[in-house]
């Protein structure tokens, strides 16, 4: 099975495009991926059976495209998530508060 780069059509073996995977916002249910070819950057969400790539929006992840990845399990752990497909397991590691970083954490929003 290969997984494409929406951006440049590339195609990748799952442990390739899956080792790929930066970091999870476990907030949002999200997973940042670089293509390893074209350096784009996208956001998708690990569902089962399926990725679904979009967009946060409004403290949400809206899901546009999906591709269809038969086998895909996944778990949700509170400092990673787990992506299982046949017998392979990738450990993506929850993405850290600003402050944990070594930066200033964000002003918080302002009503207008």
């Amino acid at each position: 099975m290969l997984l494409p780069c929406l951006a440049c059509d590339a195609t990748f073996r799952p442990d390739e495009y899956f080792s790929a995977c930066s970091d999870y916002d476990r907030a949002l249910d999200l997973v940042s991926w670089t293509c390893p070819r074209c350096g784009n950057r996208d956001d998708l969400r690990v569902l089962p059976g399926e990725l679904g790539f979009g967009y946060p929006s409004g403290g949400r992840f809206d899901v546009h495209d999906r591709v269809r990845v038969p086998g895909l399990r996944r778990r949700r752990g509170d400092m990673r998530l787990d992506i299982t497909l046949d017998r392979s397991i990738w450990h993506v590691p929850t993405r850290r508060p600003a402050c944990f970083a070594g930066r200033p954490p964000a002003a918080p929003a302002r009503r207008t």
